[in-house]
This record gives C-alpha cells, sequence and structure tokens, in this order.
C-alpha cells in the first residue's frame, strides 16, 4: 500500500502500516452508514465537493447514517491517529485534505420545525432548501444566503451574510445550540448555557476545527413574501451606477439588503434570452417589510434611469435563488473576498475595470459583487467570533469560473493583482464564506480581531490538542 501523509502527531498514519482492507472492515463493523477506501464504487463521487476545483485525497472516506454513526467514525480516527475532514456538499472548501479520514455529512439531512418556538433542527448534511420547505408552511424562514443549495450548517458556521443579513444578522446569529462531536469521540450540546465559549466560537469561527457538528437548532423569523430580483443597466455605466449604489445603500432601512454586481452571463441556453451572453451592471437586492414601501424605494432606480431589464418585484421567499441566480451544478471557481469601510471612487474604478471583461474576450471574472452590510450585521460584530468579518461597510465578493485547468493561472493572477490594486482602500479582513482554496486557509486569521483570535487558538488547543481537525478556518 502507498504511504499517506504523517499524522498531526508526526507519526505515519497508521492505514500505512496495516493493511486498507482490514482497517476499512474495522470502520465498517462500527458504522450503519457507508465506509469507502480509494477504488472503491462511489469513492470519487464521496470526496467531491460542488467546488471541483478542491479535490480531497483521503484514505477513508465515512458516510454516516446518523449521529451515532459521526461518534464513532471520530472515535476511530483517534485511534488510529488520523486527521479528519469533514464536508456536506463542498461549497466552501479550503486547503484539500491529503490522507486521513473524511467524514462525509450528506446523508444527514433531516430538519424539523417547531412552529410554536419558531426555531428548527437542521442535521449537518442538510442544505437551505430542505430548511425553506419546512419552514415555509409555517410562515417563517431562515436566516440563510443567497444559494438554497448551500448546506446550511457549514454556511453557518462560517458566518452566513445573506439576502435577509442587515434585520436579522448573519445566520450564526440565529443559532440556539449545536451538536457536536469533540476530537475525542465525545457528543455534546453546546448552547450559551452549556460550554459557551465553544459555542462562542462555533458561531462565526469558521467550520471543521473544533469537531463535527452534527445538527444545529436555529431561531426562524416571519418572512413570508418579500421584494426583492434584478435590475440590468448597461456594463459601460458600472462606475456610475456602482457610485450611486455606494449613496443610496446606507440611507435605506434595514429591512434592505442590497449589492451592485456587475455580472457576465454566459451565452447558454439557461440563461434567458435577452440576457444571454451579456455583461451588466446590476442593482440587486432583498425588502422584507411592506412590499408598497419596498416598492417606492426600488422606484427611486427606475425613475433615475430605466433598466434594460427589470426583474425585481414581489416573489415568495422561497423563490430566493432569484435574486443571486447562484449556478446549481457542481463546477471549479475561485473566490476571494475584501471588505470596505468606504467605497472610493477609485475602489470602484478598479473594480469595475477588472470585472468588465474587454470587447471580444472571454471574461475572467463572472461576478464582482459589492454587498452592502451595517445594521444588524455590524451590531453583532463586537460579541461575536468572527468579529473582523462583519465590520465593514460594503462586502466585495469576485467569483470565476474556471472551466479549463490551463486558465487557472490567469484567473488567479486576475484576482491577486485585483486585490493588490484594492490594497489602499480596504480593511484587510476577510469573510470566510466569500473564499476558498488555499486562500481561505491562508486567510482566515484575518476574520478575527487579534484578541478574538488568540481566544479561538486557545478553545482549539484545549478541545484538539492533536490538531486532528486542522482543514478548519481556525488559523
Amino acid at each position: 500500500m502507498t504511504a499517506t501523509p504523517t499524522s498531526p502527531t508526526g507519526r505515519p498514519e497508521r492505514l500505512i502500516i496495516r493493511t486498507r482492507s482490514s482497517v476499512l472492515a474495522q470502520l465498517r463493523d462500527r458504522i450503519a452508514g457507508e465506509v469507502l477506501g480509494p477504488g472503491d464504487a462511489g469513492f470519487r463521487e464521496a470526496r467531491a465537493g460542488f467546488n471541483r476545483l478542491v479535490t480531497h485525497r483521503p484514505s477513508v472516506i465515512a458516510i454516516p447514517e446518523n449521529h451515532f454513526d459521526v461518534v464513532e467514525a471520530v472515535r476511530f480516527a483517534a485511534a488510529e491517529d488520523l486527521r479528519i475532514t469533514v464536508q456536506a456538499t463542498g461549497h466552501g472548501t479550503g486547503v484539500p485534505a491529503d490522507g486521513g479520514l473524511l467524514i462525509n455529512t450528506s446523508r444527514l439531512t433531516a430538519v424539523t420545525v417547531d412552529p410554536v418556538t419558531r426555531t428548527a433542527r437542521v442535521a449537518a448534511g442538510a442544505t437551505w432548501k430542505a430548511v425553506l420547505d419546512a419552514a415555509v408552511p409555517y410562515g417563517l424562514a431562515p436566516v440563510m444566503g443567497s444559494a438554497s443549495i448551500v448546506g446550511a450548517v457549514g454556511f453557518t458556521l462560517g458566518g452566513g451574510f445573506g439576502w435577509l443579513g442587515r434585520r436579522f444578522g448573519l445566520g450564526s446569529d440565529a443559532v440556539l445550540a449545536f451538536d457536536l462531536v469533540t476530537p475525542d469521540g465525545r457528543p455534546i450540546r453546546v448552547s450559551e448555557a452549556s460550554f459557551p465559549h465553544i459555542f462562542w466560537a462555533l458561531r462565526g469561527g469558521g467550520a471543521g476545527s473544533l469537531g463535527v457538528v452534527t445538527s444545529m437548532e436555529i431561531a426562524l423569523v416571519d418572512v413570508t413574501t418579500v421584494y426583492a430580483g434584478n435590475l440590468f443597466y448597461p456594463a459601460d455605466d458600472a462606475e456610475e451606477i456602482m457610485r450611486r449604489f455606494r449613496d443610496w445603500a446606507p440611507a435605506q432601512p434595514e429591512t434592505l439588503t442590497s449589492a451592485v454586481t456587475i455580472l457576465n452571463l454566459p451565452p447558454t441556453d439557461d440563461v434567458p434570452e435577452p440576457l444571454r451572453g451579456g455583461s451588466f451592471a446590476v442593482v440587486r437586492g432583498c425588502w422584507s417589510g411592506d412590499i408598497a414601501t419596498g416598492r417606492v424605494i426600488v422606484d427611486e432606480w427606475r425613475n433615475w434611469r430605466t433598466p434594460l431589464v427589470d426583474l425585481w418585484d414581489e416573489m415568495p421567499f422561497d423563490a430566493v435563488d432569484a435574486i443571486s441566480m447562484d449556478p446549481t451544478e457542481p463546477m471549479p471557481v475561485m473566490v476571494t473576498t475584501e471588505w470596505f469601510d468606504e467605497l472610493h471612487d477609485e475602489a470602484i474604478e478598479v473594480v469595475a475595470g477588472r470585472a468588465r471583461p474587454e470587447p471580444g474576450s472571454a471574461p475572467l471574472i463572472v461576478s464582482a459583487e459589492i454587498r452592502h452590510a451595517g445594521g444588524a450585521i455590524a451590531r453583532g460584530a463586537a460579541r461575536a467570533a468572527n468579529d473582523r468579518a462583519r465590520s465593514g461597510q460594503f462586502l466585495l465578493e469576485l467569483i470565476s469560473m474556471v472551466p479549463d485547468p490551463h486558465v487557472a493561472l490567469a484567473v488567479e493572477s486576475t484576482l491577486r493583482v485585483t486585490r493588490t490594486e484594492l490594497a489602499l482602500y480596504v480593511t484587510g479582513a476577510t469573510y470566510l464564506n466569500f473564499t476558498s482554496g488555499a486562500e481561505r486557509a491562508g486567510r482566515a486569521a484575518d476574520a478575527y480581531s487579534a484578541e478574538h483570535r488568540r481566544r479561538l487558538l486557545d478553545i482549539k488547543a484545549t478541545l484538539d490538542p492533536h490538531d486532528r481537525f486542522c482543514h478548519g478556518d481556525i488559523a
């Protein structure tokens, strides 16, 4: 059997000493779920996440069927001196795991809603779509992200900035309790009343560092119908539209979470004909208050300049995917981010100049979104683990598709150069959910103030002294 990397303790992982078949058989005897090794049918699919640019290469994969399987898998890894990586949908993968145990939680999809207490219990592999489907019949909604196919738990552990953010805060603010399997295999219930220090760390301190969250209990909010969508303007007017948005958004009530985006759409059949293959400056967002009031606020844009395409309208909240229009099929992507306290004209020119493709050239940045924050997001910053990751006024997300490996270097260079050109105007903070790959690990520390990072590292050292969960976001 080929050698695998050393364990967290510096010793060769035992899978290189014992035969793979015997080790896999032992784990199979301990859990009801599936256990896969390299070469087994389903192994490649089980290790793959939504972002196909980042590929785990574990020595063994466990696919639990229940909470008890997770406990046994973690205890097995501790006995075998294996590192552990956790993956649900694989949207926010950092440095890929090479060797060790991958716990794929995608089968843990149960969601239950208590309409009396307005809470939901969400299992580790459930997507926001599953939470929406369970909550909507009761007139409730989760504080979720911009895409319903994203895993709810992973999104929340990274903070969770969605289209209800300015009114209700980040997704992590809605958590009431976690069920956590610690690195030594102990199942514990984590809340403000029990293990408050771990509770503080999990709410925004990132995923995959302190154990396996098998479920979470979250508060739901009274949102059923919203006024939301997109106004499409010519990309040539991007600088003017972004400047207007910079001045307009902070004057709006917290019931509006909005963004301005330079969007380069592909010439494919799944894009509506008027937008197919085009580049646009888009004003998008979600108003969760009185619909008539929201329409008047958005009319300020229509009265200023008639959009090319107007897709902003009243909609049920469970149609929230229509706002960001994120892709639903797995693909290789690079994502990067920056925070602004002030959005200077020079920064706007950099973003627009880099995101808007040259005539006749394919775009290297397919989406450059500047989302307005503040409101409940900023008010909760001081007491949150990821205080720096939610303190700014405007949050930039740059997204690039990498359909061909030969394009990867050009894309990486473009994103790096763009961030370098913005360096004079940004805070230097990182929002973890808008990073990926090596950058997520390399910039994780910038999500926290120095004091909060020291506190997180102390909690990590106490809970995981062997750094068994070494692929997480506490760095």
